[in-house]
């Protein structure tokens, strides 16, 4: 089974936001071993950076507005490609001041979701969710139409 890990910094507060990740760490868990790892937030990028890259494991995805926006399919077949690797996979998602020029280019893969910005515990939801519809894509289900 494949592994497949958010490292993110921070803790989410609101409990709708913590439902809402573990509802999909639910979801997944018939597909993969799913983790989220949260790190502290640091007084500055460069702290959380080392806390981070200690973190991560494996393929890491840096999530970053000037990554390469992916739709869900080709997200799917990016995760399928690391499963026949036999990749671990990490997810990283940086605190409300992003991430630092160090983990983007220790990262394999930078991702954005869009040029806006979202609050870091969103785009953790969001992030579950589009994972959990790459696998679904994958296993040939509807769930993604």
């Amino acid at each position: 089974m494949q592994k497949v890990n958010i490292v993110c910094v921070g803790k989410i507060k609101e409990s709708f936001f913590r439902e809402a990740v573990a509802e999909y760490a639910k979801r997944l868990s018939r597909f993969i071993n799913f983790s989220v790892r949260e790190v502290a937030e640091g007084k500055n990028l460069e702290q959380e950076a080392d806390d981070i890259l200690r973190a991560a494991k494996g393929y890491m995805i840096a999530l970053c507005v000037e990554g390469k926006k992916l739709s869900s399919e080709a997200l799917a077949a990016e995760l399928k490609k690391q499963y026949d690797r036999g990749a671990e996979v990490t997810f990283i998602i940086g605190s409300s001041c992003g991430l630092s020029d160090r983990v983007k280019q220790a990262a394999d893969f930078k991702l954005s979701f869009s040029d806006m910005t979202f609050p870091h515990q969103l785009m953790r939801v969001v992030l579950c969710e589009q994972i959990y519809r790459a696998y679904m894509i994958n296993s040939g289900s509807e769930y993604h139409k």
